[in-house]
């Protein structure tokens, strides 16, 4: 996909990154139902790698630990080069020299370099990686700016109703260090997704909950530019429900501007 301009991607819908499990196989199965597929999440720097490996020890979870994850996502974005989806790679680092690297080859494949400000548990926020960040918005900037300068299109992954975080302040604060798209796990705050939406130029993809025709026009009417679907991702029917609501709604949409116009 090397050239190609990731967003906005069709159709407006994407898979989203799963601990452990959202490989390049994964990314060909959610064919032809998503636009694109967000791979991950994958620790790139040593403490978020350590945290990784605690939680797989400690509590059984699954992490993608590589010996080299930036062998390890140059070979998962490679295979995914030829096929009809943009690739994107959910990472997460508590430090911004690894974010460099692997931006670089996000945008050498032409995929989308999402940072993760999303993860919550407590191994990963401990290194202050995941959600962590959204209560440094500074720092979760500079990581923005770094992927950024290195050429690559900038998602952060994050997510609502977290005391003390003013998730718009956090949005207008990544837009302006250089981000294009924010990716909301609304969990029950949809507001928040229209807020976003109208505070901010952003590529909004919004998330949590999406399954159906219902959901997918309760997120699109609040404004976003897209949906994601998490766990049912490996679920071709759910995929395909979600797919069609979405076609649906830009096709009226648009039918609705035309016939305005006239």
């Amino acid at each position: 996909m090397s050239g190609v301009e990731p967003l906005p991607f069709e159709p407006r819908v994407a898979a989203a990154s799963l601990s452990g499990e959202s490989d390049v196989e994964w990314a060909k199965a959610t064919i032809p139902h998503v636009g694109a597929a967000f791979l991950g999440g994958l620790a790139i720097d040593e403490p978020t790698r350590a945290a990784a490996r605690k939680m797989v020890e400690d509590r059984d979870r699954e992490e993608f630990l590589p010996a080299n994850p930036f062998a390890f996502a140059d070979e998962q974005l490679n295979r995914l080069a030829d096929e009809p989806l943009v690739a994107g790679l959910n990472v997460r680092s508590a430090s911004r020299e690894p974010l460099e690297r692997i931006a670089e080859s996000c945008a050498d494949h032409g995929a989308i370099c999402e940072l993760n400000a999303h993860c919550r548990q407590d191994e990963m926020c401990e290194t202050g990686a995941g959600e962590a960040l959204l209560a440094e918005p500074d720092r979760l900037a500079k990581q923005v700016e770094t992927a950024a300068d290195a050429g690559a299109t900038v998602s952060v992954k994050v997510r609502t109703e977290i005391d003390g975080v003013d998730l718009l302040a956090v949005a207008r604060r990544i837009e302006a260090a250089g981000a294009d798209a924010v990716h909301v796990d609304a969990m029950d705050s949809e507001g928040v997704v229209a807020e976003i939406v109208a505070a901010t130029d952003l590529f909004v993809i919004a998330n949590n909950g999406v399954r159906d025709r219902e959901t997918v026009r309760e997120y699109l009417a609040c404004g976003a530019d897209a949906v994601s679907v998490g766990r049912p991702s490996d679920r071709p029917a759910v995929l395909k429900r979600v797919r069609n609501a979405t076609e649906g709604w830009f096709e009226s949409a648009e039918t609705a501007t035309r016939e305005a116009t006239q």
